[in-house]
This record gives structure tokens, sequence and C-alpha cells, in this order.
């Protein structure tokens, strides 16, 4: 019976969304170069280290193929953004009021990153095994070290605060463990707000 319905029933088609404008630049700093890229609402969506023209290729297609075909190097958007962030890199600034998206994060990712912002100020650290019990996957410490090292939002959502459990030093130096700018910036990063906490 269903089968004789079947010419009546209406087309199913997918809803069409506004797209929305994604507006980045890349800023050299003070810890390497960054890709930021913002929604037309202000949410930052991504804060990448691209070191080469190919990294930055493929961010951009990252964001064009998940978030919204319209990715427009555009700066002003990315003011407040930028502003922030060089106040943080300068010690004047401890938490970032810059609303993100965490649009370009798995659901894995997503738990370990909000984990990771809501335990862990400004100054402090954890370790891989102690964010995977936060997130109640005690065994999980590999797999949160993984979702740390494609952090869309490198420096706004600090997963540079995560070390590895002993944070060994060899050779005169600290054991730092893996971040997407390299140990010299996590180290940077880390002696920052060490100096800077209260």
């Amino acid at each position: 019976m269903s089968s004789v319905f079947a010419e009546f029933a209406p087309e199913v088609r997918r809803p069409v969304l506004p797209e929305t404008d994604i507006s980045y630049a890349v800023s050299d700093t003070s810890v390497g170069r960054l890709l930021l890229a913002v929604r037309s609402d202000g949410r930052l969506v991504t804060s990448a280290y691209v070191a080469s023209a190919d990294e930055e290729s493929a961010w951009l297609q990252r964001l064009a193929d998940v978030v919204s075909p319209r990715v427009l190097h555009h700066e002003r958007p990315l003011d407040g953004a930028r502003r922030e962030l060089d106040d943080y890199l300068a010690g004047r600034l401890e938490r970032f009021s810059v609303p993100v998206d965490l649009v370009l994060a798995s659901a894995f990712q997503r738990s370990v990153l909000s984990a990771l912002a809501a335990q862990v100020g400004y100054g402090s650290s954890t370790t891989y095994g102690a964010l995977a019990s936060a997130i109640a996957r005690p065994k999980a410490s590999r797999a949160v070290g993984t979702a740390l090292g494609a952090n869309p939002l490198c420096v706004f959502v600090p997963c540079h605060r995560v070390l590895p459990a002993g944070g060994s030093v060899e050779g005169g130096v600290r054991n730092v463990g893996g971040y997407a700018g390299g140990p010299a910036a996590k180290e940077f990063l880390l002696t920052l707000e060490a100096r800077s906490a209260p």
C-alpha cells in the first residue's frame, strides 16, 4: 500500500540555510604565524598555526568545507580577537572575552576542550591523564593528547596548559609535550603565564 502513495509524497530536500561569511587574516605573533577566522556574528572559529602557504590553504579549505564556502580575507572583523591576542602575549590579559565556536572540533574534542577551558585557568597546568579523568575517560590520555594536538583554537582554548605526566627535563630542557606551534611556543606560553599569574 505504501508504494501506491509513494508518488504523492513530497520530495525531501535538505533545508537551505543562509551562508555566513567567514573573515580571516594571518597574524605574525611572538609564538608563530596564526590564522584567525571569525563568523559574521563575531565568534572565533579558528586560531591555527600556519607555518607555510600549504598549511594556510589547508585550513582555508577546511573552513570552506565545514563552516561556509564564503571564506574572505578581511581583517577588520578580527580586530577584537587580534587586540586580545596581542594583549595576552604581552602579559596584559589573562582571560579572553572573544566568543569561540568549536564547529571544527569533533564531539570528543569538544568534551576535552570544554573541560580544559572550564577547569584549567591562567597560570595553571594539568596532565593528559588528569584531563582524561576529568571527562570520565581515565584510560584515554593518548586520545586526549591527539584531540589537543588538533585543537582548532590554539591559544584561545589553552591546550598549551596540558603537559605529560612528570614533565621530565631532558638535556636541561623541560619536556612540555606536543603542541601545534612547537615546543618552544608552548614553553613561551607557559612561562608567560607563570610570570604573569597572580
